[in-house]
């Protein structure tokens, strides 16, 4: 036997296929009224009832040995108690003399003898396989069943319309000796008499817990928003997966405040088709079809557009009924115009002002700056009205030559390289400035003999000072006596 000897008290309930935990085992009750319709388990789950007649002390797991229809058979106990009672009413099992009864618990010597009689299972498979490509006949053979007495052996089936398996039947009972039964199964007992693995990554629900196979159709699918892909959809029996039946309620539950969409919603902008719908969320995507961009709208919404395009109207888009009005630029940036005439006249009378006071610092050519009025200066020794002259100092009082280069003889500074007397030095903006000359007009600072003289500024006479009394002033060199 299989499983791990816990004499049906596993922890797990993987030991065999369609294992049910029998959740009524640890209660007491009376064992004169004991319910005595024992379920049995049998090759690949296949589960039948049997009467317990003898009252025997049956537990889950146990090898016993029952009636079948002209002979016997070795099953394993899988449920007993009232459970079977829930389970014969489940599947509709009537209480009444066709429930064959239990002989008596298996021995070794029968569970060796099954085990003999279950070796020759899988020859015969494949030699009736044979046989069948021999007869082209259009059916599948999935598994086949020996009794434990040998004298019979049950050939599970699939196919998709009727066979005529007369000629079979006599081929197999002539080559292996024993009774033919054959029993044609669907697409999903087949699935779950071979069990497998499915794309969830556990054991199919059809070989584990599954028994009862309902209907699935694509509407499920539908109703779930999944893909229509039937590669995807199928299981391995190559029909729907049973799992798409699971959660369906659910999603009927939550389907009836979605708004059924018949057409497409009528807006200005144009007509939005739905491209998605979140069941859960309750939110639709609906798209335009000049468009590649979908819109998520609620239900409200949604209610809200066909309402309005059954009375004739429709909104601007599908976030808003009316268009906003759009404020022109020219009103928005009507502050910045008020500023800008609040400041247009005091930018052009500031730069007015700047060019007045600017004004008196170009002096043209041969004229000199009102400067220095006052006290005599440079060679004005009089004390008298000193003339208006950029030039050279006099040291008389007199009124200075007007000198064409800034004429001052003792050591001024000349314009544009000057002449022999060096000029003083203009500050206008267009002349190009005087080179800085003496007497001799080579370009040194001072001239003559003077090493001192420098050059006149405005009309001061830098490099000649003013003569010391009794000295006659004869030359470029203050202070020599004649």
């Amino acid at each position: 036997m299989t499983g791990c000897k816990n004499n049906g008290a596993c922890g797990t309930g993987g030991c065999n296929k369609m294992n049910v935990f029998d959740w009524l085992s640890n209660m007491d009750t009376p064992t004169e009224d004991r319910f005595n319709i024992v379920e049995v388990r049998f090759k690949n789950g296949r589960k039948e009832f049997h009467r317990n007649t003898e009252k025997l002390q049956l537990t889950t797991g146990d090898a016993v040995v029952v009636e079948v229809p002209n002979g016997h058979h070795i099953g394993h106990v899988s449920m007993q108690g009232e459970l079977v009672r829930l389970q014969m009413q489940k599947k509709k099992v009537v209480n009444d003399g066709e429930i064959k009864k239990i002989y008596r618990l298996a021995h070794q010597k029968d569970l060796e003898k099954f085990e003999e009689v279950k070796k020759r299972e899988l020859p015969t498979l494949y030699r009736t396989r044979e046989i069948i490509r021999d007869l082209k006949l259009d059916m599948k053979l999935s598994d086949i069943e020996y009794q434990a007495d040998n004298i019979k052996a049950t050939f599970f089936y699939s196919a998709d319309d009727r066979v005529d398996f007369r000629e079979l039947i006599k081929i197999l009972a002539g080559e292996f000796k024993i009774r033919v039964e054959m029993r044609q199964i669907s697409l999903r007992q087949e699935a779950g008499r071979l069990g497998g693995i499915g794309v969830c990554g556990r054991e199919l629900c059809c070989s584990t817990w599954l028994s009862d196979f309902k209907n699935v159709a694509t509407s499920a699918a539908r109703y779930q928003n999944l893909s229509l892909n039937p590669s995807k959809l199928s299981g391995q029996c190559g029909r729907l997966k049973c799992c798409l039946n699971y959660e369906l309620e659910t999603y009927m539950d939550a389907l009836e405040d979605i708004p059924k969409i018949e057409g497409p919603l009528l807006t200005e902008k144009g007509e939005a088709t739905l491209q998605k719908t979140d069941i859960f969320r309750k939110i639709m995507w609906f798209g335009f079809t000049e468009e590649n961009t979908w819109y998520p709208l609620n239900i409200d919404r949604v209610n809200q557009i066909l309402s309005m395009n059954r009375e004739g109207r429709k909104p601007a888009s599908l976030d808003q009924d009316v268009v906003a009005e759009k404020i022109p630029v020219a009103t928005l940036n009507s502050d910045l115009a008020r500023m800008d005439q609040k400041f247009k006249g005091k930018s052009s009378s500031s730069k007015k002002r700047k060019k007045k006071r600017g004004g008196g610092g170009n002096a043209p050519e041969g004229s000199a700056p009102q400067a220095n009025a006052g006290a005599p200066r440079g060679g004005n020794q009089q004390g008298g009205q000193r003339p208006q002259n950029p030039g050279g100092g006099n040291p008389q009082g007199g009124p200075r030559p007007q000198n064409q280069g800034g004429g001052n003889p003792e050591g001024g500074r000349p314009k544009q390289g000057g002449g022999e007397g060096g000029g003083h030095r203009n500050r206008g903006r267009n002349h190009p400035r005087g080179q800085r000359g003496g007497n001799s007009g080579e370009g040194q600072r001072g001239g003559g003999d003077n090493p001192r003289g420098g050059d006149n500024r405005g009309g001061r006479d830098r490099g000649n000072r003013p003569p010391r009394p009794g000295n006659q002033p004869d030359g470029n060199q203050p202070g020599n006596p004649s």
